[in-house]
């Protein structure tokens, strides 16, 4: 692994919720209940499951991220969206605006969302300081080379630079098959 590689890994199907939300999925006063961290500071799975329900069909026992969120939002794959017969829209994270409607049904209740479905647009988190190494900037667009058996190029990967990341990239489920990117990620380096 060299200086300039870092952790490139699979952000699978889930759901973050917002306290209102967890409400009604769950029950009034309902917590989220931790279950182990995740990558990016702050960040968790928790025990709680929902359904996803689109107009075709339904994906059951999806994982919840915590904390809870300002906004519900809802990150799946194209294969999902095929799946529900949904189109989610490739967006960053937080970009909800005409976004896919969706429903959620938990052991409370259902919720019908007007907007919150998204593809999550690949991306790289990374500290101010990472940027620096690498030569980047918050939102700068790269391409970014995974080491597997599959190598692979992507283009149109987003950079995101806070304080409170971790230095990791996140593709989705489809986009870690076509690189056969397994369960514990892959090493991957900006292309110049």
């Amino acid at each position: 692994m060299s200086e300039k590689s870092f952790l490139v890994e699979v952000s699978a199907r889930h759901v973050h919720l917002s306290k209102e939300d967890v409400a009604v999925l769950f029950g009034e006063g309902k917590k989220l209940t931790y279950v182990r961290d995740l990558s990016q500071p702050g960040q968790f799975v928790c025990e709680e499951r929902v359904d996803i329900i689109g107009p075709k069909r339904s994906i059951s026992n999806v994982v919840i991220l915590g904390p809870e969120r300002k906004e519900s939002q809802i990150e799946v794959s194209m294969t999902d969206c095929f799946t529900l017969g949904v189109i989610g829209p490739v967006r960053e994270s937080g970009d909800l605006e005409g976004s896919a409607p969706i429903t959620l049904k938990g052991p409370a209740g259902e919720l019908k969302l007007e907007k919150g479905l998204i593809v999550a647009k690949r991306h790289i988190h990374m500290t101010p300081d990472d940027a620096k190494r690498f030569g980047v900037s918050d939102k700068q667009i790269v391409k970014v080379k995974v080491d597997t058996t599959r190598p692979l190029i992507f283009d149109d990967v987003v950079v995101r630079v806070s304080p409170s990341y971790a230095l990791a990239m996140h593709v989705d489920t489809d986009e870690a098959n076509a690189a056969l990117i397994g369960k514990n990620g892959c090493q991957g380096e900006i292309e110049r």
